[in-house]
């Protein structure tokens, strides 16, 4: 050794940020287990951007990931309302935002971290995106229910969430069958209607609203009445929250000044019930899926693809390609610049296969003449 010690290990950081998702804790040790593979350290940032703001990380070792690769969430913790861009403080008794970036990079310099692996959706991986901009070695990984990010043909944590909203659909088919009535299921997906698209398609739904196809009320209630007049007295409607009628506006829960991304939909599921209950009579009820689509234990799915997802983060740590978001195209893992992946989001095309696949099988989007 020539009388020096041993040399010192080179440090990867990971963070999750935005809102939890199935499949976060399997990307952490596919990180974390192929990290340390290959000769690097690994520190986790607690709470995602808002961990970084305030220096809270915490060194991660193969032990420290036994066992996560069925549980749901993210042992690191996440915050969808911290941007080090632009951090609230109070001052003088009113909130206030001021860029703490400069802070943040250096709180990676104590660590040592060379190299900042991100996990999120969009508004995450922007502020990654940002990041880079100053310098920051970043890779990301592509994350998100809404499967809303262009430059990957699918995020992890898509997957469970259809399963879970396609599992809602086949236990509402007894009961609305058994009461005669209207069953309205609003799912999430913000600005995308993928999710509900696809659990409509495998839910066996009469009727699918998504933000892609504006819908006018009264061509749901003409399916309503179709189908009770060959003698189907139930139906089941699938309503993206994102959903809005032609001519008027998504329905807004509330607005969060201090997120990134401040506007909270949801509601439409309930205003599309009350509607086809006046204009139909028949008896409606509405279900809110909500956070139950983010719970829970990845699919098998997941589990691979974020398995795959966080081993090539690694790999593109090591072959030094920062600025880049691994991604699935096809069946294969591949790279995109982060600045593709959230320019634009990746919504549903109104004349795509899947959207002919149901009308061919008689499912109304509520469009028309």
């Amino acid at each position: 050794m020539n009388g020096q010690g041993p040399e010192k290990k080179r440090v990867i950081g990971v963070l999750t940020g935005g809102g939890d998702c199935p499949g976060l804790n399997a990307v952490i040790r596919a990180v974390v287990k192929s990290a340390v593979s290959a000769g690097f350290d690994v520190v986790g940032i607690e709470d995602g951007f808002k961990g970084l703001i305030e220096n809270r990380m915490r060194k991660l070792a193969v032990k420290d990931v036994s066992g996560l690769l069925p549980r749901g969430g993210t042992i690191l913790g996440t915050s969808n309302r911290d941007n080090p861009f632009r951090s609230p403080v109070e001052v003088a008794g009113e909130t206030d935002f001021r860029d703490v970036s400069n802070g943040a990079i250096a709180n990676l310099t104590e660590h040592g971290v060379e190299a900042l692996i991100v996990i999120g959706g969009d508004g995450t991986l922007s502020i990654a995106r940002d990041l880079s901009r100053k310098g920051v070695k970043v890779v990301g990984v592509p994350k998100t229910i809404d499967n809303d990010l262009s430059a990957t043909d699918v995020t992890f944590g898509f997957d469970t969430a259809l399963v879970t909203a396609t599992e809602a659909l086949d236990r509402l088919h007894s009961t609305a069958e058994s009461h005669h009535r209207v069953m309205v299921l609003e799912v999430m997906g913000r600005y995308a209607g993928w999710i509900a698209l696809e659990a409509g398609l495998a839910g066996g739904a009469d009727v699918i609203l998504i933000p892609e196809i504006p819908f006018k009320i009264w061509k749901v209630v003409d399916k309503i009445k179709e189908r009770r007049a060959y003698g189907k007295r139930f139906s089941i409607i699938v309503v993206a929250e994102g959903a809005a009628p032609a001519g008027g506006q998504m329905v807004v829960r509330k607005i969060d000044p201090l997120s990134p991304d401040p506007v909270r939909l949801g509601g439409i599921g309930a205003q599309v019930g009350a509607e086809l209950e006046e204009l139909t009579k028949v008896e409606t009820r509405v279900i809110v899926l909500g956070h139950l689509q983010r719970g829970g234990s990845p699919t098998p799915f997941d589990r691979i693809l974020a398995t795959r997802y966080g081993t090539a983060a690694v790999r593109l740590v090591q072959e030094e390609r920062f600025g880049e978001m691994v991604a699935l195209r096809g069946q294969s893992i591949v790279s995109a610049p982060i600045d593709e992946a959230v320019g634009t989001l990746r919504r549903v095309p109104s004349d795509s296969e899947l959207v002919a696949t149901a009308r061919a099988v008689g499912v109304s989007f509520g469009d028309g003449e």
